[in-house]
């Protein structure tokens, strides 16, 4: 986690601005196979060998309690989180939204309700690579389009 890093690695002297694409800052549910999960004795510690990046972006989970505590943002630090209605790994979707202070959370459907990419086509999705850019470098703006972005395979 990129935050992690800013937060308690020291990267909030060396970093300016933060855009994360569909990030689990509040950790996920999965569609609900982390709460099913739960109904299994030792299914969560199953998980965890398996996968522990998997177990620590679960809702809830010790890893992002602490990353979260206080507050969610380091002074000095611009975030940007960029987000899909439809992400199916992030859920629910509201859960990748920061608060705090420099913080810009972008729903790309408020944009464009054409843009119906989720979770698997953000790096290849025209309207948040705008977004992207126009983070990164705020003082040259490019205009955001608004054409069909496509789930999986983006546009």
């Amino acid at each position: 986690m990129p935050r992690y890093y800013v937060r308690f690695l020291g990267g909030g002297a060396s970093v300016h601005t933060l855009v994360g694409l569909a990030p689990s800052n509040h950790g996920t549910t999965l569609n609900g196979l982390f709460t099913l999960a739960s109904f299994f004795p030792g299914a969560d510690a199953f998980l965890g060998i398996l996968c522990p990046a998997c177990e620590q972006q679960a809702a809830g989970s010790t890893f992002l309690t602490k990353l979260n505590a206080g507050s969610e943002t380091v002074p000095g630090v611009s975030y940007t989180v960029i987000e899909s209605a439809n992400d199916e790994v992030v859920t629910p979707y509201t859960s990748a939204f920061l608060a705090g202070p420099s913080v810009t959370n972008i729903l790309l459907q408020s944009q464009c309700a054409l843009d119906q990419g989720e979770h698997l086509s953000m790096p290849y999705d025209h309207i948040a690579d705008a977004d992207v850019l126009n983070a990164l470098d705020p003082a040259h703006p490019v205009p955001v389009p608004c054409t069909p972005v496509l789930p999986i395979i983006g546009g």
